[in-house]
């Protein structure tokens, strides 16, 4: 198989399609990938939207949060609102990969925070209708449809592989499950069911699910009947510290208001408790942390960056190693199975948009040491960053994203 080379285009190449967004000009998207060695582009293809819900999907109207929310977060800082035909873009989508000899993996984000985008809270509540122990098998049949669809229009050979959801373990799937019950191990049922009846449809289709990290301690709880293994290696270190300092993810702790102003935040920034989009349904529509957006929004990313900076010889060794450690591990279970082993998502963890750890001289060295790795163990696929997509700033960044694809594939 010709190795996959992967740029992460998430739900972006549908909610920053306006005048001067990044996805207004889907060749020029695709065009500026195949120049930075890329071959594949992964995507949220929307399948319970386009496929599942049932709602009108040829004007669809995307939207930002409100008031500048978002603004100054990766993902989430669309500029402005853009109206399309679900469909049609996901075939215009399908077609520029074609004309530029690209493959694309169908994947979904809904179940996380694809429908906080729209306009209006039609999709994220037909998400939430679904009972919990059929979201997994409704995605199933959704991406089936989707596959007959593009299949209709000839453009099958494009598709990779399917993913049934994105970091599966953090996803409104868990309501299944019992309080305190592993999210991985707990899982595995549903799931299992769920490709099964993929497959029944599509058996000529890979289909997978993919994890965030690696859970190294419950790899048993993986379906036994996937086809491609799929991890997504973020390994933090010292950005776990700057998340538990500021209890960014954990509500239980108040937040920290004043040490982050005398720490990260920008003097302008207002209180946590005064920053929220202007629809509050929007905030329940993906699982980032309220607080965490508050503090993309409003740190001075030097400061974020300087934060980090100060901090990151204590934890370089480590991370070095979870690296190392986590890419063998996935590579090891994938050889035990026979199964292709993709890396879609990596390296560091979620920074401010304008933040630079990741694209400095120090993430680019992570970068490189994990496309190096990925390639010593004989993946199928990687990306060199979850930050080198055209809505990033590290997009500018072309000699290094040449630089490690041409790693990854052999040529260097």
């Amino acid at each position: 198989m010709s190795k996959l080379t992967i740029t992460l285009w998430d739900f972006t190449w549908y909610s920053r399609t306006g005048p001067g967004e990044p996805f207004q000009d889907l060749d020029r998207a695709f065009t500026e990938a195949v120049a930075r060695g890329y071959n594949t582009v992964r995507i949220c293809a929307m399948p319970y939207l386009l496929f599942g819900s049932g709602l009108d999907t040829s004007a669809l109207t995307f939207t930002p949060f409100g008031r500048g929310y978002g603004l100054g977060t990766r993902w989430y800082d669309v500029r402005g609102s853009t109206t399309l035909d679900g469909r049609a873009h996901l075939l215009a989508l399908f077609r520029a990969a074609r004309r530029h000899g690209c493959q694309v993996i169908v994947s979904s984000w809904e179940y996380q925070q694809s429908s906080s985008f729209l306009g209006d809270p039609a999709w994220y509540e037909a998400l939430r209708a679904v009972p919990a122990e059929r979201r997994a098998n409704a995605l199933a049949e959704a991406l089936a449809d989707l596959v007959d669809f593009v299949a209709g229009h000839g453009l099958a050979e494009q598709i990779a592989f399917v993913e049934l959801h994105n970091e599966i373990q953090s996803t409104w799937l868990t309501d299944a499950l019992s309080p305190g019950e592993s999210r991985v191990l707990g899982l595995r049922p549903y799931l299992e069911k769920a490709i099964d009846v993929f497959k029944a449809r599509h058996p000529g289709t890979p289909v997978t699910v993919n994890y965030a990290r690696v859970p190294h301690a419950e790899m048993r709880g993986i379906p036994a009947n996937i086809d491609v293994a799929v991890f997504h290696p973020y390994v933090y270190g010292v950005l776990d510290e700057l998340i538990d300092t500021f209890a960014l993810r954990d509500t239980t702790v108040p937040f920290p208001q004043e040490r982050a102003r005398r720490e990260l935040l920008r003097p302008d920034a207002p209180d946590l408790r005064e920053w929220h989009p202007e629809q509050q349904w929007r905030s329940a529509a993906t699982v980032v942390p309220a607080r965490e957006v508050y503090l993309h929004d409003w740190c001075d990313p030097a400061r974020f960056d300087r934060w980090l900076y100060d901090r990151h010889a204590a934890y370089r060794y480590g991370m070095a190693e979870r690296l190392r450690i986590w890419i063998e591990v996935a590579a090891d279970w994938a050889a035990a199975r026979d199964l292709p082993l993709v890396f879609g998502e990596g390296w560091v963890g979620y920074t401010p948009l304008h933040g630079t750890f990741e694209e400095g001289p120090v993430g680019a060295g992570i970068c490189l040491d994990a496309v190096e790795h990925a390639r010593r163990v004989g993946a199928w696929g990687t990306v060199v960053c979850s930050n080198a997509a055209p809505h990033h700033p590290m997009w500018a960044d072309a000699d290094l994203q040449v630089t490690a694809n041409a790693l990854f594939a052999g040529q260097r």
